[in-house]
């Protein structure tokens, strides 16, 4: 997916009547007055504007369709207008005329073919609504994708689950030994964070899916337009009312990109386990997601996912930007979006990216069953277990608690143990507790198949987490699938209409 950025045009309420033009100006939109000078090129966005050339051509599609069935336009323009920007379509955004942005490009190419009535299919809008159009019929096809790939996320932590329930490994703490628990366990913990991620991609998806179209340079039209209508040929699910909102906000931007960045941040923590599980030997990444040395030919490098990890930054960095951007801008259309629009692009691919290295590389792993085992129980961490079979049976938490602290401090053991009971309780440990629970809790497997509450690490809890991890995922790819097949249909309606006037 390349990653590029996308221009805001400026209003040009002159352009908001019939929008006939010159076909022989430098520029439809900026006539001989504004089309030279040093400050063109740094105004321009044409080249960047390829991601949303296709986009930009169904938005001109449904305006045309809409305006001729409203009888604004009559359906012998409309058809020579609809017929020109199949052509342009197939010649492709680098066969466009020169340009401040791709619409006026595509507007100029139009008029070229079919003379000044070409002009005609800008009448009742401006860039403004027409740009901020673009922008959501284009983001929500990435979102979707971006959304795919955090189902694809999901599935492999839940496989990686399914198959190692009883898997034993070290849980930290402050990256300390702290609590026996299993691969599974681990696995379920992102599995949640993900399917959260899902919900807020979903939720901006829903906030993006309006129509500002209609909205004109911010204070609507007096052409009688049908704003529901051209919402219907796009495929959005209701418009953005209030003219000057749809015109200028940008806050579905934001919302976006701060959930992406949410999403990179849970990849982020993803990466960074797999990275310090394989410097361990407990993981082993399959070759496709690691690298060598240049110099050092024993080297096995965790490359794509450290990539993963930095790509965080990132989107936290294009936040910042955006909000930046954003903030104090007065209403209603400026400049300024222009830069707006770059930093969703540019982390919807990344995020997207690194979603799916991360997918593959959970999902090709080899954990080493023995290494994690041996270490399951490192650092006293069955140590809580104890305290807590010593509270069971009638003992106050916290002095159970500085009892088994006093034991870690000379070993993991029943004698030490023994010897902190003799010196914190003056007593044997015994007459507290039965010496063969005792030794079932210091063992990391029965200490993971006690902690068999909801949301832990015990087999039969995990069992219900996998279950639920599964039902949430089958219902969020229901719902995907849903929505892209209602976008696919709805490219068809509108190709549908057109064929009416070609």
């Amino acid at each position: 997916m390349t990653e590029e950025s996308t221009h805001d045009g400026d209003d040009e309420p002159a352009l908001e009547t019939d929008g006939s033009g010159d076909a022989g100006s430098d520029s439809v939109v900026r006539r001989d007055r504004f089309s030279g000078g040093p400050a063109r090129s740094f105004l321009s966005s044409l080249a960047a504007d390829r991601r949303i050339f296709e986009a930009d051509l169904e938005v001109d599609r449904a305006h045309v369709v809409m305006l001729a069935e409203q009888g604004i336009i009559d359906a012998e323009t409309a058809g020579e207008v609809l017929t020109a920007l199949d052509t342009i379509e197939v010649d492709g955004h680098e066969n466009l005329p020169d340009g401040e942005d791709v619409h006026e490009a595509i507007e100029t190419a139009v008029i070229e073919r079919i003379g000044d009535d070409g002009g005609k299919m800008h009448t009742a809008r401006s860039r403004n609504d027409e740009v901020a159009t673009c922008i959501r019929y284009r983001l929500r096809e990435d979102i979707l994708e971006a959304i795919e790939t955090t189902l694809a996320l999901r599935e492999a932590l839940l496989e990686v689950a399914d198959s190692h329930t009883e898997t034993v490994m070290p849980g930290y703490t402050h990256l300390q030994p702290a609590q026996p628990i299993t691969v599974a366990h681990w696995a379920l913990s992102y599995e949640g964070a993900v399917r959260r991620d899902t919900a807020r991609l979903l939720a901006a998806y829903d906030r993006i899916n309006e129509s500002p179209l209609g909205g004109a340079a911010f204070a609507g039209t007096t052409f009688d337009i049908d704003r529901e209508r051209t919402a219907e040929l796009l495929g959005f699910d209701s418009v953005v009312e209030n003219s000057m909102d749809a015109s200028s906000s940008r806050d579905f931007l934001l919302e976006t990109t701060q959930a992406l960045s949410t999403h990179a941040t849970t990849l982020s923590g993803i990466a960074e386990d797999v990275i310090i599980f394989a410097n361990r030997g407990f993981v082993d990444l399959n070759d496709n997601y690691a690298s060598t040395s240049s110099i050092m030919p024993q080297k096995k490098n965790p490359d794509t996912l450290e990539l993963v990890r930095a790509v965080a930054g990132d989107a936290a960095g294009s936040v910042q930007g955006l909000t930046t951007t954003l903030k104090g801008l007065p209403r209603a259309y400026n400049r300024d979006l222009q830069r707006a629009t770059t930093h969703a692009w540019d982390i919807v691919d990344a995020v997207t990216d690194a979603s799916e290295v991360a997918a593959g590389a959970v999902a090709t792993a080899d954990w080493n069953e023995e290494a994690l085992a041996a270490e399951a129980g490192e650092g006293f961490s069955t140590a809580t277990g104890v305290a807590d079979l010593l509270a069971a049976n009638g003992l106050p938490f916290r002095t159970a608690h500085e009892m088994v602290a006093v034991a870690a401090e000379n070993g993991a053991d029943y004698d030490a143990l023994e010897a902190a009971a003799q010196d914190v309780l003056g007593d044997s440990l015994e007459s507290f507790v039965d010496p063969a629970a005792v030794e079932d809790a210091l063992d990391p497997v029965e200490s993971v198949a006690s902690r068999d509450s909801q949301g832990g690490p015990a087999p039969d809890a995990v069992a219900d987490q996998l279950e639920s991890g599964r039902d949430a995922l089958a219902a969020d790819e229901a719902m995907l699938e849903e929505t892209a097949g209602a976008l696919e249909d709805t490219h068809e309606a509108l190709r549908s209409e057109v064929t009416e006037y070609v």
